[in-house]
């Protein structure tokens, strides 16, 4: 092949490189991170102790302890006057080990649920029951005493965290991503390879190369902030914007470092291609015909003078 097609193709291969970059970065985050139960567990572990996931879930829990307590019990007059204690007893619950279990054990719950919904042929709602948290916090409750906490009813209520009239939407783009994840990664690395491997000159492609990762890596940290204003701004009334941040922060920590990876490592490439000419050792003089110069004659030793 003439130099020129192999320019152009090794150009039109590292650009598909550079541009599948952080759409495979997105592509693995999702379907390795957040597809598997036992990292997505993880990942949410540590929100159990942010105070603003704390406080959603005191006010969350409370609210609706009170919302039980006034279907069964007539407690309107003292609704003023239990909410304080409700709450700071649910506030009280957020600092054990037990609200712990209960975080990671609703999680787990939650997400099993939501893949097996995802992986399936099932059209049902998908609900989970938090009737297990509601127990906890009755008795922490009736622990401090308050009044008619021992009456309050813990219901079996199946609370729905995926609409069945989103399924067949969701389950489609979700077999997709699975896919995606395992070849866009693939499909850069060979487009890469490929196009270096072609290039006339192999190290003005490889600095383009790692500079177009870092670019992806860039483009990728935007849109992780873009992502983050967005979700933020369409949160339904009600929701805590502070505790929305917190979790989203934590889902997306891992795709913010690999974001960073690509940055500071696209660059490194870029700059180490582009100094390594310039540190080269001088190459020793050579003669007409291209053989090294002759090295000078020695002097001669001095003689002694005779007597």
């Amino acid at each position: 092949m003439s130099p020129r097609p192999r320019s152009v193709l090794s150009a039109v291969l590292l650009t598909l490189s550079c541009l599948l970059v952080p759409f495979g970065a997105l592509a693995a985050w999702a379907a390795y991170g957040l597809a598997d139960t036992g990292r997505y567990v993880t990942t949410m572990a540590p929100l159990a102790a942010d105070p603003a996931v704390r406080e959603a879930v005191v006010d969350t829990v409370g609210d609706g302890l009170l919302r039980a307590v006034d279907q069964h019990l007539d407690v309107r007059r003292f609704r003023g006057s239990v909410r304080p204690f409700v709450h700071d007893a649910v506030r009280s619950f957020t600092h054990t080990q037990a609200f712990r279990l209960a975080w990671d054990t609703g999680n787990r719950v939650t997400h099993d649920a939501v893949l097996r919904a995802l992986r399936d042929a099932d059209e049902r709602t998908v609900t989970i029951d938090l009737a297990p948290v509601t127990a906890q916090v009755k008795r922490q409750l009736t622990h401090d005493h308050v009044p008619l906490a021992a009456r309050i009813p813990v219901e079996h209520t199946a609370v729905a965290v995926l609409p069945a009239g989103r399924l067949t939407a969701l389950r489609k783009g979700f077999h997709v991503l699975e896919a995606a994840g395992f070849w866009l990664p693939v499909a850069a690395v060979a487009f890469a390879v490929t196009g270096i491997a072609l290039a006339v000159r192999r190290r003005r492609a490889v600095a383009a190369t790692a500079l177009g990762t870092a670019a992806g890596g860039a483009v990728l940290f935007l849109a992780l902030a873009v992502g983050r204003s967005l979700t933020l701004a369409d949160l339904p009334a009600g929701v805590s914007h502070p505790a929305a941040a917190a979790v989203y922060d934590a889902l997306t920590a891992t795709l913010r470092t690999a974001a960073w990876l690509l940055l500071c490592l696209g660059l490194a490439v870029a700059l180490l291609t582009w100094l390594t000419p310039r540190l080269r050792l001088p190459r020793p003089a050579r003669g007409r015909r291209g053989s090294p110069a002759p090295a000078p004659a020695a002097a001669p030793a001095p003689t002694r003078a005779r007597a």
